[in-house]
């Protein structure tokens, strides 16, 4: 649920990073100056909750959940993760590694940080490191997904530098559970479900996503984003009951695919051309060589948005909001558009609305929000801590980091 773009990318207001945190609830967002949260409960509305200009080139931002804590990196200190309770204004401890951050997940158990070629397993309550994956693939990107629900606390990362393979391993007890086969190249973007029971990977070609049961590792469904051209996919995410599948790339197109089992008794109700066409292929699949019955097989985008713009970063999430299924994509050069998205019929979404998380206007929405409930005086008391060579250097624990 990450986008980065870094501190010079193409957004005019320096946007280094954009993240939805676990339940699409809340937008953080990395900027030269420092970052910002807003609420997403809203469509008409976008609530600056909080705002820091304490540390500058922010390119990571991670709020858990709804609560206080929030998890920052910066291009300054890149080695070194930062862990706040905004509300107080405090910071509660830091962490230092060996090399540059690339990635931070967390869920109510667990936090991972992950490096180019090692993941770090922490106690999210203590912050205790409980275990350090070494040697791991090469991962330049930093890759990885942690399920949101702390029950399983699955962890997802790539196996090969060179093919789609996925390590799925187990944060809880600190195990490794399967390695998924997803694609034949390079691992693009991973996601878990909410209830981390399914598992949604594309490739650096973009141009088939993939379904998995979790920790089973068995492929449940395949989708098509298209044939003509490769892409990169930079996000993908479930809606909050796993039903649908949205998934954003440097193109104009934003895709939704519905995730249903379609059964011959299913079918006979749909007296469509579509439906029967689909029959015939389906019919026709187990006389064609696997490759091309493969692809027929696979289902195409249930809706669909035409982005204002292309090539550019994004960073998509499917929510309820205000009691309807809505999209949020929110572009690297600061804009969070949302538009409707129809669960019966699918096809083309219609845009709602459209903020600006920078600019004059965004100000004046967001002052009286801010005003209302003003952060309290910072009271900084982390301990300091010294550059690590091989392992994390922990920070002394002065606070609980789940509120």
């Amino acid at each position: 649920m990450e986008t980065r773009e870094g501190a010079d990318g193409p957004g005019g207001p320096g946007l280094g990073c954009a993240s939805f945190n676990q339940d699409s609830t809340s937008l953080a967002v990395g900027t030269k100056t420092g970052y910002r949260l807003f609420s997403v409960t809203s469509v008409d509305k976008l609530d600056c909750i909080h705002e820091s200009a304490d540390t500058a080139d922010v390119y990571i931002v991670e709020r858990l959940f709804s609560s206080s804590l929030v998890v920052v990196v910066s291009q300054a200190m890149p080695r070194r993760m930062n862990v706040y309770h905004f509300k107080k204004g405090t910071e509660i401890c830091n962490y230092s590694y060996s090399n540059s951050i690339l990635a931070v997940r967390l869920n109510r158990q667990r936090l991972v940080v992950c490096l180019e070629e090692s993941v770090y397993v922490h106690n999210i309550k203590d912050m205790k490191l409980l275990k350090t994956l070494l040697n791991t693939p090469s991962n330049p990107t930093g890759l990885c997904a942690l399920s949101t629900n702390h029950s399983n606390s699955f962890l997802a990362y790539p196996g090969s530098a060179t093919i789609g393979e996925i390590i799925i391993y187990d944060a809880n007890n600190l195990s490794t559970v399967t390695m998924i086969p997803a694609h034949d190249s390079p691992l693009a973007a991973i996601t878990f479900s909410a209830s981390g029971t399914k598992l949604a990977s594309a490739s650096e070609r973009g141009t088939v996503i993939r379904v998995f049961s979790i920790p089973e590792g068995l492929r449940l469904f395949e989708f098509r984003r298209g044939m003509k051209r490769y892409v990169n996919i930079s996000s993908l995410s479930f809606s909050p009951d796993a039903q649908f599948l949205c998934a954003s790339s440097n193109t104009e197109t934003v895709h939704i695919f519905k995730l249903e089992q379609h059964g011959p008794s299913g079918e006979e109700e749909s007296a469509t051309w579509s439906a029967y066409v689909g029959k015939m292929f389906s019919a026709a699949s187990s006389y064609l060589p696997a490759q091309v019955s493969g692809m027929m097989c696979q289902d195409r985008a249930f809706a669909t948005v035409r982005l204002q713009m292309a090539g550019q970063c994004n960073v998509c999430t499917l929510a309820t909001i205000q009691k309807l299924p809505r999209l949020l994509v929110a572009s690297s050069d600061g804009q969070l558009f949302i538009y409707n998205v129809d669960p019966q019929d699918g096809g083309e979404c219609t845009l709602v609305k459209t903020h600006r998380l920078f600019g004059e206007e965004e100000e004046q929405e967001t002052g009286e929000a801010e005003g209302s409930s003003p952060p309290q005086p910072c009271q900084s008391y982390a301990a300091t801590v010294a550059m690590a060579t091989t392992a994390p250097v922990p920070a002394t624990l002065t606070d609980k980091l789940v509120p």
